[in-house]
């Protein structure tokens, strides 16, 4: 337990470590006045820098630990790895307030869900009134404190928090795998890992935070499930470490529920494939019993979350079905191969592949990680057979985890191939042998890592053409009409003269949600709605609306809800004297999974005293003014 102890400590420094070496970085690079990405090449020059310079330090770092002086490697590796995070992408995001992939699409409720944190240290869902969280509120719940705390606007804390989160994250695995093997080991395989987590999967940054630990995660697991090795040591110490790792792993898994219910779902199933295979290889029900102790962990934690989700479910409250998992794209409906793609990275991940064939009986590490990537294999083909049940396992939002396993592999491939061929050419040449795969690591290493923003490109560029909550584009061109918002926000706080989260608001402009703390009535798809919240029935609702034909109808209609009725309507002017609303249908199977559709409802209905109706921008706005 000592070391175990230990590894703690060192975590809470590299997390320390991190978080000042974002937030500095993030700060200085803010006060430059950069030209936009898409228009400059300037900003991926000095990214293309930054990564060489962070590369090289991590180079620096593994050849001080050779020279025996550990703390200052150590040292090394926090802030090089902590900088190698950082500059891939706040570099490119320099000269805009958004994060990427802007306030478009899957980014809008993730930033309305950082909004409603933000307003509220609550549990509360992040579109409907009265309602708890249904998806993981932990990384919208931690980056929400500080945003409260500084004052920041929550849409602009994303992209801080995002980059900060990530690069705590890859930290942490850095530490993870140093507590488990070499030091050089680890601090190849945590670059490589950070590297195309950072390429692949920051989008969603609660998912990359994630996905970037599961490989040391799982060869803990593997470790402590086993609960013995044959490598010499006490078995007392065998038990304390076992002990330890399951504790861990426990402890990860209940946090993972708290950030992504899918990583969560997937590192449960290889845990249990782990326990199983175990239990079956040696005639034993210990690895199961230790499994039970990590979910009993696990749940505990887990409950922190799910806990007001499922009393409100237990107390009868009526829920949908859900249709979260109505979604298959063609990625979804095939497995797919990294290790075949024609780049660098699949060059690595073919290395990958073969060293867990080769490995997989003999290494800890190599067992582990085959588990881990015929598991996701396992589930793609679950996903695609749960079709038959109307419903998926969202399997292909696993590849850039698949991505990061057959990396790490690869990493752990490319040193053991390099090594053994140094061993046999001993003495004469075995030293140039290491010299030139340490170049040709390196030089793979920066060819890749500066190419990261052009595999971020179309995401990065919606940064800069989004409208910001100022009403302003990074790009400098002219907005879109998101800068009406703020307008829009000051009349209704006048007019209802109530806090925006005691406010309930009907609009298809969900991103006026992302940016100012009110309630939705309807939330964007049903794919994101709170199954409490009745997505269908509040739907059929709206849809009834289009029939009335007076004021006095609309307010007894809207009275007569169950659910705390809209008082503010943002919509659009359509033809014949109508004001237009576009929803959304799920049509699962169908891909696109959702059919857009559009309300019309008559002028007539806000044309009442009752209501003050007014055209802002491309916009109306019909707000009930309050009674009394």
């Amino acid at each position: 337990m000592r070391s175990a102890l230990a590894v703690i400590g060192q975590m809470a420094v590299a997390v320390a470590v991190a978080v000042v070496v974002a937030v500095i970085a993030i700060v200085e690079i803010s006060r430059v006045e950069w030209p936009a990405y898409n228009s400059s090449n300037q900003l991926h020059a000095l990214t293309t820098v930054g990564q060489f310079g962070c590369l090289a330090g991590l180079l620096a770092g593994g050849l001080i630990w050779r020279r025996g002086r550990r703390a200052l490697a150590r040292a090394f590796a926090l802030f090089f790895l902590s900088a190698f995070s950082v500059v891939t992408l706040a570099m490119p995001l320099g000269a805009t307030k958004l994060y990427l992939y802007g306030i478009s699409v899957d980014q809008q409720f993730r930033t309305e869900y950082l909004t409603r944190l933000t307003d509220t240290a609550g549990p509360h869902d992040m579109t409907y009134y009265g309602l708890p969280p249904f998806y993981p509120p932990g990384w919208f719940w931690i980056g929400g404190r500080p945003a409260a705390l500084t004052g920041t606007p929550p849409w602009e804390m994303f992209k801080p928090w995002a980059i900060v989160s990530i690069t705590i994250a890859v930290v942490l695995a850095f530490v993870l795998w140093a507590s488990m093997i070499r030091f050089d080991y680890a601090l190849i395989v945590s670059t490589a890992t950070a590297a195309a987590t950072l390429a692949y999967s920051p989008t969603e940054p609660y998912a990359a935070i994630i996905a970037v630990l599961l490989p040391p995660v799982f060869v803990l697991a593997w470790s402590g499930l086993r609960g013995s090795a044959d490598d010499g040591s006490t078995r007392e110490s065998q038990r304390s470490g076992g002990r330890a790792a399951i504790i861990g792993v426990g402890v990860f898994l209940g946090v993972a529920a708290l950030f992504y219910t899918l990583l969560l779902a997937y590192a449960a199933f290889t845990l249990t494939v782990m326990a199983m295979v175990l239990a079956v290889a040696r005639r034993r029900f210990e690895p199961l019993l230790r499994l039970a102790v990590i979910a009993v962990i696990a749940g505990a934690i887990a409950l922190l979350g799910w806990g007001p989700y499922l009393v409100a479910a237990v107390n009868g409250h009526p829920a949908d079905s859900g249709t979260a998992q109505h979604y298959l794209p063609s990625a979804g409906a095939q497995l797919e191969f990294p290790m075949l793609h024609f780049t660098l990275l699949g060059a690595l991940c073919m290395v990958g592949t073969l060293w867990l064939v080769v490995r997989a009986r003999s290494s800890t590490r190599a067992g582990a990680l085959a588990i881990a990537v015929l598991a996701l294999y396992a589930w793609s083909l679950l996903s695609m057979l749960t079709t038959l049940a109307g419903t998926t396992l969202l399997s292909f939002r696993l590849q850039p985890t698949l991505t990061i396993l057959l990396t790490a592999a690869g990493a752990f491939g490319f040193l053991e191939a390099a090594l053994a061929i140094a061993r046999r050419y001993q003495p004469e040449t075995g030293g140039r042998i290491v010299a030139a795969a340490a170049t040709l690591g390196a030089i793979g290493a920066l060819t890749f890592s500066q190419d990261i923003p052009d595999v971020l490109r179309s995401d990065i560029v919606i940064a800069y053409t989004d409208t910001d909550g100022y009403g302003q584009r990074a790009d400098r061109r002219p907005p879109g009409a998101e800068q009406y918002y703020r307008e829009i926000d000051t009349k209704i706080l006048r007019t209802t003269g109530l806090p925006r989260n005691e406010t309930v608001v009907l609009t298809a402009d969900y991103s006026f949600l992302s940016y100012y703390p009110y309630y939705g009535f309807q939330g964007l798809t049903s794919h994101y709605a709170n199954p409490l919240a009745q997505f269908d029935k509040r739907a059929d609702a709206i849809k009834s609306w289009a029939t009335l034909t007076s004021a006095d109808q609309f307010i007894a209609a809207l009275d007569k809800l169950p659910w705390k009725p809209p008082t503010v309507f943002l919509m659009r002017r359509g033809a014949n004297d109508t004001y237009t609303l576009r929803l959304a249908s799920d049509v699962y199977p169908n891909q696109p999974n959702v059919r857009r559709y559009q309300i019309a409802l008559d002028d007539a209905l806000f044309d009442d005293p009752r209501f003050d109706v007014s055209t802002v921008g491309p916009f109306v706005l019909a707000i009930r003014k309050p009674t009394g």
